[in-house]
């Protein structure tokens, strides 16, 4: 076993070489790095006194919390495999989770007991146990996953040859893709890809022992917790942790607590800047934000770059973490560039055929090296899909300019074909956010008679406007060749968000073939239309 890629072994190594260092500030509670590693060693004894063995699964379905630090680095000292869920699943959407990955134990939080009891869990699933972060029902067959734990405590967990991760390509976890296109896919991570993610991550964030890291993202996503936790560990720095976002607590304890490093998506960023200046208070602090998970406009960068928030861009998947990063004077020197890949990767751009396409082709991103998943958990098919020849396919069209800095362009699944030409609806898509009255946009292609497909863009206009399908189909005139302006408009309030606010298209989609805009929020008005082409 080499120890040195495998997170539990980071912390033992901090609490041994400095044991009184700050590793978590959650709420008003301060835990040490010496405390994290009896916390993980005393979960891990419990673990197997229910008998997890390596290989075996174990679900997650908390909050942000420490709970779930201490569950991830159980089942990493362990060998078994951690399965975080997303606590803002419906009941049908655990059930599936459920069911694809098999866990022996389940431990859930008890603000969603709801969908515990709607899918009969205590009744119809043996051999999995269930165990509750915080009150449950009452029912005897739930365990209390603290006052468990607490009973263990002083012990150091039995570790065999057999039980503890021999070999770094082994599964560390199964994280599930987001699933804003078809159902989701449990991405087979393993504890070297883990490893290689922090080295790529230190590069990123340029992190030190002494960072302090702000966490809002939700840890059962990449972003948090491989991209801002497992960096953290390893590195020995501090993370504050959120259960959930608040712009007006971000302020206050990025000055609290001298916040050095923060990462958040476009969504966040945007309520960030929606907070009165004289309630934002000191930022000085802050040496890195980093942005990612959606495409950033040049606008919302300049507004950020404005109030203090200059961040740098990054771009990654669950298959992959981090894939590409541009520096903040990256960013500002190539308006829209998503960077250059990271050093633990090779990555490219091919087309249909796999051959490398030249500066300012459009393409697919690919990638192969240390920081890809292993496969698709039971899904042989969709991973002989998604891994070709030894190199992972991400679905992003995107293109590279001389100096090797990537542009991204859309999805590939959302590329439609009008009347033979190629559609990226990602242009479209920035035209229209031009328009002053336009919050956002999104634009799916649909079935037409005439020319195979076409554009229908769903707008949440912004407050007080009277926007009309005909003003925003005219506003494409100059700016968009014809055969790229949506044919239909239909206006909405929201749109359907994944946790990490990536508009779910296909839900979009299949509302539109449907001819059923009354399958999003109430106040939907009726499609325009343009005659022609």
């Amino acid at each position: 076993m080499i120890r040195s890629m495998n997170i539990a072994w980071w912390v033992q190594r901090w609490s041994e070489l400095n044991p009184q260092k700050t590793a978590i500030l959650f709420e008003e509670e301060r835990i040490s790095y010496l405390d994290l590693h009896r916390r993980a060693n005393r979960t891990s004894c419990w673990l197997q006194s229910l008998g997890i063995e390596k290989g075996d699964r174990v679900a997650a379905m908390l909050a942000n919390c420490p709970d779930f630090i201490e569950l991830y680095l159980a089942c990493a000292r362990l060998g078994a495999i951690f399965v975080p869920l997303n606590h803002r699943v419906t009941a049908p959407e655990l059930d599936y989770f459920l069911k694809n990955s098999r866990p022996r134990l389940f431990v859930f939080g008890s603000e969603t007991a709801s969908n515990v009891e709607a899918l009969n869990l205590t009744e119809n699933r043996a051999p999995m146990l269930l165990a509750s972060v915080g009150p449950n029902t009452g029912c005897s067959v739930i365990f209390d996953y603290r006052s468990e734990t607490q009973a263990f405590d002083g012990q150091k967990p039995f570790l065999t040859r057999s039980l503890a991760p021999a070999d770094p390509e082994e599964p560390h976890v199964i994280m599930y893709t987001s699933g804003t296109t078809g159902q989701p896919k449990g991405a087979v991570l393993s504890h070297r890809k883990t490893f290689f993610n922090c080295l790529n991550a230190d590069f990123f964030f340029k992190m030190h022992v002494d960072d302090v890291m702000l966490i809002i993202l939700p840890l059962f996503h990449s972003g948090g917790l491989f991209i801002q936790t497992s960096p953290s560990l390893y590195k020995g720095a501090t993370m504050v942790i959120h259960p959930r976002f608040d712009p007006i607590k971000f302020y206050k304890d990025v000055e609290r607590y001298s916040v050095t490093k923060f990462l958040g998506v476009p969504t966040v960023y945007k309520a960030l800047l929606k907070v009165e200046p004289e309630k934002r208070g000191d930022l000085s602090s802050l040496k890195v934000c980093a942005g990612g998970g959606e495409k950033t406009t040049a606008e919302l960068f300049a507004q950020c770059r404005h109030s203090g928030l200059t961040f740098r861009q990054i771009m990654g998947q669950t298959e992959t973490s981090i894939l590409l990063w541009a520096s903040e004077e990256d960013s500002f020197r190539k308006p829209g560039t998503v960077g250059r890949p990271v050093f633990h990767a090779e990555v490219n751009i091919v087309d249909r055929s796999g051959s490398l396409v030249r500066p300012g082709e459009i393409g697919e991103i690919v990638a192969r090296g240390s920081i890809m998943m292993k496969e698709y958990w039971q899904d042989p098919e969709r991973t002989e899909e998604t891994i070709k020849n030894g190199w992972l396919h991400t679905g992003d069209l995107a293109r590279m300019d001389e100096d090797g800095y990537y542009y991204l362009v859309d999805r590939a699944r959302d590329m439609y074909i009008s009347g033979g030409e190629n559609v990226y609806p990602a242009e479209v898509e920035r035209v229209l956010r031009e328009h002053p009255e336009i919050e956002d946009v999104a634009v799916v292609g649909i079935p037409d008679e005439t020319w195979g497909e076409v554009g229908h863009a769903h707008i949440i206009r912004k407050s007080d406007s009277l926007l009309t399908a005909e003003e925003v189909i005219a506003f494409c005139d100059g700016k968009l060749s014809k055969y790229k302006w949506p044919k239909n408009v239909t206006f909405v309030k929201e749109f359907p968000r994944t946790s990490l606010g990536k508009v779910k298209k296909q839900l979009i989609a299949e509302a539109g073939r449907n001819n059923l805009p009354q399958g999003f929020p109430a106040g939907v008005s009726p499609s325009g239309r343009l005659a022609e082409k």
